[in-house]
């Protein structure tokens, strides 16, 4: 998948500034049809292991990732479903990160060692895969507006920013499967 310009940037991300409540309430719905297993990982599970630390940094991460799933219709085209797709492609994925994500869930066991480890290994992954870095670093920025105005613990800051960039990834996982996309 191309990496969008800063112009295909801007205007994806005015497009999903410019929704009302009536056409992102739709949009989500839309979503939560055509995608339920992505939809319930990045609007429950994920903010729910960012809420055990801030709720409100919790709430953040929602409306971002309401601004990715924006900028990746308007960019790439319509979300495909995922019976088009089957589930194969989250499962897939899913294992990938598996051990590396439950590195992030404090309320798992684990020795410390081992997670800081695996917390590498997945941010050195992430970040060689190049994945719309111009798209990640807008929400990194606005979690760092975020976090000057209201200092939410650094753990929730972490999680956040850790898990945005695995809602991108994920995009860019169900866009580069589903084939051909529109610029």
């Amino acid at each position: 998948m191309q990496e969008l310009t800063d112009q295909q940037l801007y205007s994806a991300l005015q497009y999903a500034k410019s929704q009302d409540e009536n056409a992102g309430r739709a949009m989500l719905e839309q979503f939560q049809n055509n995608q339920p297993a992505l939809a319930h990982t990045i609007l429950g599970i994920f903010p729910s292991m960012i809420a055990e630390k801030d709720q409100n940094m919790a709430y953040l991460f929602m409306d971002l990732c309401f601004d990715v799933l924006c900028v990746f219709q308007n960019a790439f085209g319509a979300l495909p479903t995922q019976q088009s797709m089957g589930v194969d492609w989250i499962e897939k994925f899913a294992g990938l990160l598996g051990a590396e994500l439950q590195s992030f869930m404090t309320d798992q066991p684990m020795d410390s060692k081992i997670r800081n480890q695996l917390q590498d290994r997945f941010a050195g992954r992430m970040i060689d895969s190049n994945a719309q870095t111009g798209l990640v670093n807008f929400m990194n920025l606005s979690i760092d507006q975020y976090v000057a105005e209201y200092r939410p613990s650094i753990e929730a800051v972490r999680i956040s920013k850790t898990m945005i960039f695995v809602v991108i990834q994920l995009f860019e996982a169900i866009y580069n499967q589903s084939g051909p996309i529109k610029h």
